[in-house]
């Protein structure tokens, strides 16, 4: 069996209660699961918090919490992987035939359930990748990034690319903050997510919105707004 698992702890501290702050009309986490158990490769969506009111809403939204997760792994330190083994573990005391799991994260309000199953299948076709994960490009080549200093003067994090043509810079690209799809045994293991073994799944850039202060929350919403209207 696949199973999501969607880490969603309560302390969040640029955002207070971001993870269940209403995002047009319901809790962001809400758009989140729905997404998740609108997919067809995934069989159960669990929900990973320490946090009792998010347990609730995650189980009105029809997500499972079997467990809480331990105040040891719901700080601002604690990585993604440490969290997805925890639960793999508390899971698997009830399924033992669990081969891919999806972590996708509780603000990802622009998920989207088709690309949940075509990033599966990119991963279910290769013989040689342990993950997947949702990507997009950087607008502006990263080549000719510029830092401001102290004295609010400029210069080029890489000056050797001060005449270079945009066209001739390699594309480059980041993690869109969506989902992380991977074998079982990966994140058990531990694997490194950013290494040859793990695909791309590409999302153009209109579908992405990380969410760390209120400007990008409403900026999410506008997008969120528009991509249901067309």
């Amino acid at each position: 069996m696949n199973i999501a698992i969607i880490p969603a702890r309560g302390g969040s501290k640029r955002i207070p209660r971001k993870n269940i702050k209403n995002f047009c009309g319901a809790p962001i986490i809400d758009w989140v699961i729905k997404a998740a158990l609108a997919s067809k490769y995934i069989d159960l969506v669990i929900v990973s918090t320490d946090d009792n009111e998010i347990a609730n809403i995650a189980i009105e939204s029809g997500a499972q919490v079997p467990f809480m997760r331990p105040s040891y792994l719901a700080d601002d330190h604690t990585v993604l992987n440490k969290v997805i083994i925890h639960a793999l573990n508390e899971v698997s005391r009830n399924y033992n035939d669990i081969n891919y799991v999806c972590s996708i994260l509780p603000t990802a309000s622009l998920i989207r359930p088709n690309d949940i199953d075509e990033a599966f299948e990119m991963l279910g076709a290769s013989k040689r990748h342990d993950f997947i994960l949702s990507v997009t490009g950087y607008s502006f080549p990263i080549q000719r990034a510029i830092k401001i200093n102290e004295e609010n003067e400029i210069s080029m994090f890489q000056p050797e690319h001060l005449d270079t043509r945009s066209q001739d810079l390699d594309k480059a690209w980041h993690d869109a903050g969506q989902f992380y799809w991977g074998k079982a045994s990966a994140w058990v293991e531990e694997r490194n997510i950013f290494s040859s073994k793990t695909l791309p799944y590409k999302l153009p850039g209109y579908r992405v919105q990380d969410i760390d202060t209120m400007e990008d929350w409403y900026r999410a919403e506008l997008i969120f707004k528009i991509l249901r209207e067309t």
